[in-house]
């Protein structure tokens, strides 16, 4: 059950901060490790969030300076992506961006012996070099839904920062433009609420219907 303590509009990232549970449900790393992720989207925030939760020192790479700055204020350290990234540098990665090109950036970040963990789901065929997957021993986790009691319970603690996310709250009278406004980049959480509730964009929902 959603805790009291947790508010409907932030009860709606459960599924997704449960996903970035699950990474540590499927791999051990010892607290204080370096762990990259890849990826200044909602689930790369919020896996950045939970790793570091638990006392992981998380480095966030991405390429928009205003979702990474969320990370920041969650005492992430983060980097630009349209940099050079560091080669051979982590013994576990975790790519997160979508885009298939992100799967050789992280292998090469990966040192040898090293994880990759896997979140994207690619809906087309990705072409993998597995030179250096092989030469280096590297182990690849695919990584898919986890746990929601400890997601509930990161999210009841203000373990992870949500509310910077919500980019717009509609009513249900509304929900096309609802959609419209999530399908357009750079939009992290759009929530929907029923009408007359006493929400506007700039207000609070008072139930957990989402899109994006």
């Amino acid at each position: 059950p959603v805790p009291d303590s947790l508010s409907s509009e932030h009860a709606v990232f459960v599924e997704p901060v449960a996903a970035a549970c699950e990474i540590l449900e499927q791999v051990r790393i010892p607290p204080g490790a370096p762990v990259a992720v890849l990826g200044d989207g909602k689930l790369g925030l919020l896996v950045a969030q939970v790793l570091a939760a638990h006392r992981l020192e998380v480095h966030l790479y991405g390429k928009h300076r205003e979702k990474l700055r969320i990370g920041e204020a969650a005492g992430i350290r983060t980097a630009l992506a349209d940099r050079k990234t560091p080669e051979a540098t982590y013994d576990w990665v975790v790519e997160a961006t979508g885009a298939a090109s992100a799967l050789m950036t992280a292998v090469r970040m990966t040192r040898p012996r090293g994880t990759v963990i896997l979140k994207s789901t690619i809906h087309h065929l990705v072409p993998i070099d597995t030179a250096p997957v092989v030469v280096n021993e590297l182990t690849l986790v695919g990584s898919r839904c986890g746990p929601f009691e400890p997601a509930l319970r990161l999210l009841a603690e203000g373990a992870v920062r949500v509310e910077e996310m919500i980019s717009a709250v509609y009513p249900l009278s509304r929900a096309p433009s609802a959609f419209r406004r999530a399908a357009q980049k750079g939009v992290l959480k759009v929530l929907l609420v029923p009408d007359g509730s006493g929400r506007d964009q700039c207000g609070k929902p008072s139930i957990h219907l989402s899109t994006g």
